[in-house]
């Protein structure tokens, strides 16, 4: 099978490159491929993308069965005009049209958990709730997550959205996670194979919302559907690991 990855070289697309790269040819691309040179002189490719371009994506996308579309602007900051309109939404864009034109099967977006973020802290969202963005760059992964379903919908393209959550490889000796961030944790090993489930699991709708998360002692994200759907079972426990790195640190 034949994996495109935009934005491969940021924080999740190295992990996830690495987890993947065994199974699946791989196609890596991102604006910075600098930090992807490890792949140099395998039978991976490596090429330069800049998403907000439609012919490059097209290129891009030519021969791939499979787009894990991870390149975008990530901070939940972000300014509409000064990027999220071009590299999340124009870019988001961009990327359906191309794997739709040239075939590819499954496209799996990379939305967020910023999309439900305006409920309350205390409430767990469930994958049919209405979305409740509370920042900018919340609203452009709603807008990728409608422009998924539409394409799903009305052009034939499968599409799965994963709603992300606070992603982190957690060190004993870091900074203690908020509250917040413990509910919605996913860990680098639980995300990697939830990616791995979402291009393998072959009986999906034509549009899929998975939900993003570790097995946390209190899920902002209802995990019930995304466990069913692709028989996703993650390891990690934001707070089980609070509680090891507050016995384990130095008093």
């Amino acid at each position: 099978m034949n994996i495109l990855i935009t934005g491969a070289a940021g924080k999740i697309g190295r992990n996830l490159s690495q987890h993947l790269s065994e199974a699946f040819h791989l196609r890596l691309t991102d604006l910075n491929i600098d930090r992807l040179h490890t792949y140099q002189g395998t039978s991976h490719e490596i090429m330069t993308l800049d998403v907000t371009d439609p012919e490059a994506c097209q290129h891009a996308c030519e021969g791939m069965d499979v787009v894990v579309h991870l390149a975008g602007d990530p901070s939940p900051n972000a300014g509409f005009y000064e990027s999220l309109l071009d590299i999340n939404i124009k870019g988001t864009f961009n990327v359906f049209r191309a794997a739709k034109d040239q075939g590819v099967r499954r496209v799996i977006l990379a939305s967020s958990a910023q999309t439900i973020e305006g409920y309350p802290i205390d409430a767990q969202v469930y994958p049919d709730m209405p979305t409740r963005p509370r920042n900018l760059y919340g609203v452009s992964k709603c807008f990728g997550e409608s422009l998924a379903s539409y394409f799903a919908y009305t052009e034939g393209l499968q599409s799965v959205a994963i709603r992300i959550g606070a992603y982190d490889d957690f060190q004993p000796d870091g900074p203690v996670l908020e509250a917040r961030d413990m509910s919605a944790y996913i860990s680098p090993a639980d995300l990697c194979d939830l990616m791995f489930k979402a291009i393998t699991t072959t009986d999906l709708e034509p549009f899929t919302i998975l939900h993003g998360i570790s097995n946390n002692r209190f899920k902002r994200l209802n995990l019930e559907s995304t466990q069913k759907q692709v028989g996703y079972d993650p390891k990690s426990d934001a707070f089980a690991l609070s509680q090891i790195a507050l016995y384990d640190s130095p008093r």
